[in-house]
Parts: C-alpha cells; structure tokens; sequence
C-alpha cells in the first residue's frame, strides 16, 4: 500500500485525512539529528495543527503502518513508543502507551480494530485482526483473530 492508497481509503474522513497527511509529512523530519533540525520548522508546525488544534496527541516520531485510520481523533493520546501495524482503525477518546516512563509500550498487530474510549497499557501485544470493543481496558496481551471487550478486556470470541 502507498501514500496514495491510504489517502483513497479516508476520503470523507476529513480529520484523518488532516491528521496522516500532516504526521506522514513531520515523520520524514524525525530519522535523524540532521533532519529534525531541518524540519523543525514543519515538526513544529505538526504540533500546532495536530496536537493543539485537533487534539489528537500523537508524536510524529510514533512508528504507524499505513492503511491507519483515525475516526473521530479528539482526546487520542498514544505513546511514541507504540508501534501500531497496517490497516489499524482507531476510534475517539483512544489512550494507548505505558503506565511508567521508560517502560515498553504496546504493539498493535496488523487490521486491528479499537473502539472508543479504550486504554490499551502496558508491555502488551495485540495480534492481528483483532477487535477491541469500546470502553474496553486492555492490560494482557490479546492473541490473533479474537473480539476483546470489558475492564478488564476479557475475550468474547474468537473469530
């Protein structure tokens, strides 16, 4: 999948469609020491637009697949540890990191699907093609193929 794909999929998402163009554009600024200084201007400006107009906080340095749709982005904060895979939909109101500074963050499988309000936290993995019902909180790590949902999110069917 290319840029351009990724853009085809979140025509009428306006917000998201704001957001990956935006964070794919400051993400070319962050590979090394030399481009960060070159594009601070761009990662700044990222910042302004993303992080403080649309409220969505996630760090331009933060490793997401593409095929990422964001619905709805207001109140979304992810780590910039998290390393999210392809085709991953993530819905309003969304935390996922760690609950300590320096301690591994989650990593999301590819075609992963994450209601509203969820928290995913911790040294967790999500397996691919794995849906997180809304309002869920997720502390272990979810195997591939399943349907997870409560507090804690527990599985409620494996597809």
């Amino acid at each position: 999948m290319n840029i351009y794909d990724e853009l085809y999929v979140l025509r009428g998402n306006t917000k998201g469609l704001f957001f990956i163009i935006f964070f794919r554009i400051s993400a070319c600024f962050t590979k090394n020491k030399f481009l960060k200084i070159v594009g601070f201007p761009i990662r700044l400006f990222y910042k302004i637009i993303v992080q403080w107009i649309l409220g969505i906080d996630i760090s331009d340095e933060t490793k997401i697949g593409y095929g990422f749709r964001l619905y709805h982005g207001q109140g979304v904060v992810i780590n910039s540890n998290t390393i999210i895979g392809q085709n991953v939909i993530i819905r309003q109101n969304t935390t996922i990191g760690n609950s300590t500074e320096g301690s591994p963050s989650p990593i999301i499988g590819h075609n992963v699907k994450i209601g509203a309000n969820s928290v995913i936290i911790g040294s967790v993995e999500i397996g691919e093609n794995v849906i997180i019902g809304a309002g869920s909180i997720v502390v272990k790590s979810v195997p591939d193929n399943t349907v997870v949902a409560g507090n804690p999110a527990k599985i409620i069917k494996v597809l």
